[in-house]
C-alpha cells in the first residue's frame, strides 16, 4: 500500500490504535511529570529563599453603598494573596472579604468596608497584604452606585439609544442624496468612508489597548487584543467565502459591504457605550453629558458610511427601507448593551475584546472597500478626488471628536 492509500482497504488493528494514542498523548504526559518534578524538586526554592513573593491585587470596580463601600478585586500575580490590613484616605478600616482573605490566582475577592462616606468626596484606598505589599486604588467621587433596576435599565437604554442609535439612523437619511449618482463621485464617497472607517479603527484600536493596561497582568491583556483582531478578520472573510460559494457574490456586492461596514461600526459603539455608562455610574455626569452629545455628531457621520456602498443599489423602496432599518440597528444599538455593561458591571477584559473585535472588522471592511473602487479603476489611490475623499473623511471625523470630553 502506498502511503496515499487510505486505510478503508487495510483497517488499522487495535494494537495499531493503542500505539496511536500512546503517541499522541505520550509526549503531554512527559511534559506534565517533567513540570511536576521541577515544582517539587527544582532549584526554584533557592531563589524564593533570598527574594520576596510576588503578589499583584488589581482593584476592577469600586462601589457605594449607603455607608457601605465595595472593592472589588481579581488576583493577577503568580502567588496567593492575602488581604491583612484595608486603609481609607491612610486612615485603617475595618474590612470584610468574601470568599475568604486569602485570594487565590486568578481568583476575585469582594471586599467591603462600613464607611460613612460623604457624597462627591474623592477617596484613596490602599490594600495592604500579609506580606506588607500595598496596592492602591481610588474613587474621583463618592456617588451611590446604580443598580440594575428598572429605572436604571431604561436611563442607560435611553443613553444608548440617545448616543448610537438615533445619530446613525439620522446619518442613513443621507442615502437619496448618494443614489445613482456618477461613478466618480461614488468613488469619492466610498473613499470618505474609507477615511471614517480608519478613523474609527484607530479610535477603537488606541481604546482597547488603554483596556488591556487594566487587564490583571495574570490574564494577559494584550493576547485578548490580538485574539479580537484576528478573530474579527477571519470571521469577515469566513462570511464573505461562505456567500460566495452560496452566489451571493456580484449580485450583493453592495449589501455585503454595508452590512460589514455596519457591523464593524457597531463592534465600536459598543465601546463608546461602555464610555457613556462607565461615566455616569461613577458620578461624572458632566462628562457623560459630554459624551452623549459628542457622541451623537460623532455616530450622525457613521450612517453616511453605511448608505455610500448602496449607492448604485436598485433596489425597490419598501425592502430597501427595510434594509436601512436593519443596518442602522446593527450599527447604533450596541451602544445600549455597552452602556448597560459599563454603568452595571464594567469589565477590562470583556472591554479589551470587544474594541479590539471591533478595530479588526473595520480595518478589513476599509481594504474590502478600497478592493471594490480598484476593481473598477486601476488607479483609485492617484485620483486626487478619491484622495479628497479620503482626507475629507479623516478630517470630518477628527473634528467631530473633538467635541468628545475625556
Amino acid at each position: 500500500m502506498t502511503p496515499d492509500q487510505t486505510s478503508d482497504d487495510h483497517p488499522i488493528s487495535s494494537a495499531g490504535i493503542g500505539f496511536r494514542i500512546l503517541f499522541a498523548f505520550g509526549p503531554v504526559g512527559l511534559l506534565s511529570l517533567l513540570v511536576a518534578l521541577f515544582i517539587s524538586f527544582g532549584p526554584a526554592g533557592v531563589f524564593q529563599a533570598g527574594f520576596p513573593p510576588i503578589e499583584e491585587l488589581d482593584v476592577e470596580r469600586i462601589t457605594f453603598e449607603p455607608d457601605q463601600i465595595s472593592l472589588h478585586v481579581v488576583n493577577g500575580g503568580p502567588e496567593p494573596v492575602t488581604v491583612a490590613q484595608v486603609s481609607v484616605d491612610e486612615a485603617f478600616w475595618n474590612f470584610s472579604i468574601s470568599p475568604s482573605n486569602t485570594v487565590d490566582r486568578l481568583q476575585r475577592a469582594v471586599i467591603t468596608l462600613p464607611y460613612p462616606w460623604v457624597e462627591g468626596e474623592p477617596l484613596a484606598f490602599a490594600i495592604v497584604s500579609s506580606t506588607g505589599i500595598v496596592f492602591e486604588s481610588g474613587a474621583e467621587i463618592s456617588t451611590i452606585t446604580p443598580l440594575p433596576d428598572r429605572n436604571y435599565i431604561m436611563t442607560f437604554a435611553l443613553l444608548g439609544v440617545y448616543a448610537g442609535l438615533i445619530p446613525v439612523l439620522i446619518g442613513l437619511l443621507w442615502f437619496p442624496f448618494l443614489r445613482n449618482l456618477h461613478d466618480k463621485w461614488i468613488h469619492f464617497f466610498l473613499s470618505f468612508t474609507i477615511g471614517l472607517l480608519l478613523f474609527l479603527g484607530m479610535d477603537s484600536g488606541v481604546e482597547a489597548i488603554e483596556a488591556a493596561t487594566e487587564v490583571a497582568s495574570a490574564f494577559q491583556g494584550f493576547a485578548i487584543l490580538l485574539t479580537g483582531l484576528i478573530l474579527a478578520v477571519l470571521a469577515i472573510a469566513g462570511i464573505n467565502n461562505w456567500l460566495d460559494i452560496k452566489n451571493y457574490g456580484n449580485s450583493k456586492a453592495s449589501f455585503r459591504i454595508a452590512y460589514a461596514v455596519a457591523f464593524g461600526i457597531g463592534l465600536h459603539n459598543f465601546g463608546e457605550g461602555l464610555a457613556i455608562g462607565s461615566a455616569y455610574s461613577t458620578g461624572l455626569i458632566s462628562l457623560g453629558t459630554f459624551l452623549v452629545i459628542g457622541f451623537a455628531i460623532h455616530n450622525t457621520t457613521e450612517g453616511l458610511a453605511i448608505v455610500s456602498p448602496l449607492s448604485k443599489t436598485s433596489l425597490s423602496p419598501k425592502p430597501m427601507v427595510f434594509h436601512l432599518l436593519v443596518l442602522g440597528f446593527i450599527a447604533g444599538f450596541p451602544t445600549v448593551p455597552g452602556a448597560w455593561i459599563g454603568g452595571f458591571s464594567f469589565s477590562p477584559i470583556w472591554s479589551t475584546l470587544f474594541l479590539s473585535i471591533g478595530a479588526g472588522a473595520i480595518f478589513h471592511v476599509s481594504w474590502q472597500i478600497w478592493s471594490s473602487i480598484k476593481a473598477t479603476n486601476s488607479n483609485a489611490l492617484g485620483n486626487p478626488l478619491n484622495i479628497l475623499g479620503l482626507m475629507t473623511g479623516l478630517i470630518l471625523m477628527y473634528i467631530t471628536g473633538l467635541l468628545i470630553v475625556g
